[in-house]
């Protein structure tokens, strides 16, 4: 009569484990690339720190990703190589250089971060497999945005690039 309960006890952790939520978690699909993560959580943690980022950027005449200019109307075969690109800027320059004494902000900015690294990884090993080619358009609309990101003094890029993650988030939920 012991042993009755285990299959009962495995039914149940089956169920538990297939009803946990998922909400948030997107699949991505980026060419020939398919990238699954959590578009939700990373949304959250920016939104708790949008409005005091966003107050830190004085720069009101220019925006590094332009949705016409480099985001929008990519080839669905050229994103995944802009995200790649896009992210590697996001990673190098913009997480590890954002200035702010706010504990609560650097930690969002962390797990972001780590969200990103995540990412990165899968895009890598996407590339890697050759499911992630760089075309001329990709590596142009790149090439425009570290132009708009040039443009600016380094802190000041920082905080605008940091500021319009919410764009780069977008796109990322539009991807088809």
């Amino acid at each position: 009569m012991k042993g009755s309960g285990l299959p009962l006890c495995i039914l149940v952790a089956v169920f538990y484990l297939s009803w946990t939520p998922s909400a948030g978690l997107k699949i991505l699909h980026l060419g020939s690339c398919v990238v699954t993560t959590n578009l939700q959580e990373m949304h959250n943690g920016f939104s708790e720190i949008r409005d005091t980022v966003q107050a830190k950027d004085k720069i009101i005449d220019i925006r590094i990703l332009r949705k016409t200019e480099s985001l929008q109307d990519t080839k669905p075969a050229d994103q995944c190589c802009l995200l790649r690109h896009i992210l590697r800027l996001y990673l190098n320059t913009v997480f590890k250089n954002y200035q702010t004494p706010d504990h609560h902000i650097l930690r969002k900015i962390s797990s972001l971060a780590n969200s990103f690294l995540t990412i990165k990884k899968d895009l890598r090993l996407c590339h890697a497999r050759m499911t992630c080619p760089c075309g001329e358009e990709a590596k142009e609309k790149y090439s425009q945005i570290l132009s708009h990101f040039e443009e600016l003094e380094p802190q000041e890029a920082v905080v605008k690039a940091l500021g319009e993650l919410d764009i780069l988030l977008r796109w990322m939920e539009e991807t088809e």
